[in-house]
Parts: C-alpha cells; structure tokens; sequence
C-alpha cells in the first residue's frame, strides 16, 4: 500500500460512497474534518465518490479537503464602506467577496477632512486586488508598494493598503477553519491588556479630568490614556498652559491612586527642549509612559528626550513603513512602539515591526484609533502572537456604535478582552448598520485657525 506508514486495515475497505456537495458551506459544529474522512464539503472543497484517484486513507480523493482550492480561491469584489461616528472621526470599513463565498472584513485608519482621500485609495487599490487570491498577502502588499505607490506612500496609501490585508487575512482564516493568530505562529496569551481612551473628551478644568479618570476606573480599566495639553497644538507653549498640563495629570493620579496606569499622550506638539521640562515635572506623577512627546520627524531629537527623562518614551502612531522603525531601533529613540494596525501595512506588517524590536529590548503597544470591532480585532489577533507585546488601545466613547454594527462586540473585563476563537478575525458587521450610518457625501469641514486665532 503506497499510503501513510501506521493506517489503520479498515480503510483498505471501500467505504459508503459519499454524496456530491458542490456549493461549500460553513464547518459544523465548529470542528474540523480530520484528513482523509469522508465528510460533507468544507470550505476546503466539495467531497464526490466518482473519483479515479486514491485517497490516502479511504481511496476517494475527493473525499480528502482540497488543500489545492485554498489557491485557487479568488476575490471577486471590494465594497467600501464610510461611517459617520457622530463625532470628528470616521470609520473606514472594506469588505471583499469571493467566488466561493467567504466574505473578509478590513478597517483603514481615518482623519478629519482626509478620509475621502482614504477612501478613494482603498477603491483604486482593490480594483487591482479583484480576481486575485486571498492567501497572496505578502505579494500584494510589496507590489501595491513598488508598482502602485512607486516607494512614494503616504498615509493614506498605508492606511487603505492596511484595510486590505486586514480582510485578506479574515478570508484566510474562515478558509482554514482557524483564528487570525494560529496562522501568524500561535497565541502567547489568552487574553489582552487593554488601556481605556477617549475618556476625556469635553474635560477642560482638572476636577473634570479626575471625575471622569474615576468613571472609567470604576467600569474596571486598569490603565488609561489622556492629552493633558489644551488645543489648539503649539510647538512652544506658555507658562500657564503648561501649568495647567501638570495639574490636569495631578488631578488625576490623586484620583485615581497609585494602583492605576495613567499613560501621557503629547501627540507630537511639543519642541524638545520643552517636552524634556515637562517631563521632568510629570514625573512625580510615575506615569506608565510618556507618548509622542517630539515629531518623530526629528528622530535624533526624540532620542535625546528618552535620554534625558526616566519616563518611558513612546513612538510609532506616525510611522508607517518598516525603514521608519529602523531608524527608532538604530537611534534607541523609544522604549515602546505603537504601530497601528490599521496605517502600518496591516496584520503581518505590525508582525514583522514587533519582530525586529525584540532584540532592541523594545515593547509593542499598538495604537488602535480606530473602531472597537474590525480595527480592534485585527489588534487583538497580532497582539497574541507577539511575545513582546505590552498592552493596546480602547476608545471607550466608540464601544456603543461599535456594538452596533457588529455581530459580536468584544467585551472588556478588568481591562482585557478574552481572545476569539472564531476563524478569521472573530468579528462580522451589520452591512444595514454601516447603511444606517453612512457618512453624508457633503459635510461641514472642520475648524482650521486663521493667523488672527494665533497668540
């Protein structure tokens, strides 16, 4: 017998034939057919008895999963969806279709008054995407960056690429019958380390910061994320409003406790010389980290704030390609990077920068400015395969329309969401509540200051 060493006799025998099943459908019972068993069709293919082939075990070749259909799979359409949060931020959500069935879901990372750009890179991109197979993920994504972008992306090209692999890698997983992380090498965790954001909206005076700090502490987030500096964003900034900076974080960690992460977002204003001040002023405070605190443009300035502070220094949310990290590495200018899934190439992009940060002793805290479904879930998915990982992004204001456009919302409990289990992402939206909440073609632009607004 030309078959596997140690088959069991009985399969020598011809088994009941099989019924023909050509249209592919959703595993049973959430389980797997074991090779070589005549089971009904799965994704994998259609089983059929009229085969003049062998089968290893049971002689019915058809009877085996088509690992061989897995390539021929193809994609044959990219439908874009735009979300109007009722806020200044959109969710940009794709979703692709293929000749078998299976539907992948992607998110782009969007900003104010520019995600109409996003948008319109996210449809050229997927014309080009259409009749290709969904396994090609690593091939698309270098060829939409040599043959598209011509080595001249921005944002937008990162953003819309990143919604694309996103919802290559669902399909994938739904094919194999697998989650996201059990093809990017395993788990390391069974669950994740979230910090709550979007909490301090609206907070303008310091006893608004705290009482809302103790809101968030109180729905069992262990760790959260506040701008403490007032807008509009200015390079150099006065006395009083740094004043105010520190006494917006002091009101919070008096709040909070010592027991709770408070982490400082800066959002690239400051010059270094300031944010060096300042932080030497925040860090009675012992916050959990100090983020953005220079334009990462400057990396040899951003270096030399992490020298001159103990805080940790963060960096990345502005980052886009793998070159862009390097240079974080080769200047030791973070102790932690922030990648965002949704603007850094995707699934297997934040992959490989959490790979090449672990042997600089750099941890992963990958920035989720994004949906708290299919941006979240592409998060959680990379996050449980990085061994270097250290905690990631919820925005708390965007959980209830989150929990509306998808089917299964993930849940926060003590500041971590348990890993799904389903293939692929482990997240499917409401196509009706995207309809619902489309966002209008015509909509105000948002307030840009005139010199006479300047100080």
């Amino acid at each position: 017998m030309t078959a596997f060493a140690g088959v069991s006799p009985r399969h020598s025998r011809r088994p009941p034939p099989c019924k023909l099943r050509t249209t592919p459908r959703p595993q049973e019972g959430g389980r797997r057919p074991r090779l070589g068993s005549c089971v009904p069709a799965t994704f994998l293919g259609p089983v059929c008895h009229r085969s003049s082939a062998d089968c290893v075990l049971c002689r019915k070749a058809a009877c085996r999963p088509n690992f061989s259909r897995l390539v021929v799979l193809q994609i044959t359409q990219v439908t874009p969806f735009l979300v109007d949060t009722g806020g200044s931020k959109s969710w940009l959500f794709v979703k692709l279709d293929t000749d078998e069935g299976l539907v992948g879901w992607g998110e782009a990372y969007t900003q104010q008054d520019r995600d109409a750009a996003m948008l319109a890179h996210l449809v050229e991109m997927g014309r080009h995407l259409v009749g290709r197979g969904p396994f090609a993920i690593k091939h698309f994504s270098s060829v939409m960056y040599l043959d598209y972008a011509l080595r001249r992306p921005a944002m937008e090209f990162w953003s819309a690429l990143s919604a694309l692999e996103q919802a290559m890698w669902d399909i994938a997983g739904k094919a194999c019958g697998q989650p996201v992380y059990n093809l990017l090498g395993g788990p390391c965790r069974a669950r994740i380390r979230v910090y709550a954001n979007g909490w301090s909206e609206q907070s303008r005076t310091p006893d608004q910061y705290a009482q809302r700090a103790c809101e968030v502490v109180a729905r069992g987030f262990t760790a959260l994320k506040f701008d403490p500096f007032s807008n509009p964003w200015r390079t150099h900034i006065g006395r009083a409003e740094e004043d105010l900076a520190v006494e917006r974080v002091r009101a919070v960690r008096e709040a909070v406790g010592s027991s709770v992460e408070i982490l400082i977002e800066v959002h690239r204003r400051l010059a270094p010389n300031e944010s060096i001040r300042i932080a030497g002023r925040l860090e009675q405070f012992q916050p959990f980290w100090y983020e953005e605190p220079i334009d990462p443009e400057d990396m040899a300035g951003l270096a030399e704030v992490r020298r001159r502070t103990s805080l940790p220094v963060v960096t990345g949310e502005a980052l886009y390609s793998k070159a862009q990290f390097a240079q974080v590495f080769a200047q030791r200018a973070a102790d932690i990077l922030n990648p965002d899934v949704c603007n850094c190439g995707g699934i297997l992009a934040l992959k490989e920068i959490a790979s090449a940060a672990e042997p600089w002793h750099v941890a992963i805290a990958p920035h989720n400015y994004n949906s708290t479904s299919v941006g979240l879930a592409s998060t959680l998915q990379v996050s449980a395969c990085i061994p270097n990982f250290l905690i990631t992004e919820y925005f708390v204001n965007f959980a209830s329309l989150g929990s509306e456009i998808a089917s299964r919302p993930f849940e926060v409990k003590d500041s971590h969401i348990e890993l799904p289990t389903e293939p692929g992402l482990g997240i499917e939206l409401d196509e009706s509540a995207l309809q619902r909440h489309k966002l209008p073609a015509e909509r105000r632009p948002r307030h840009i200051r005139t010199y006479e607004e300047e100080q």
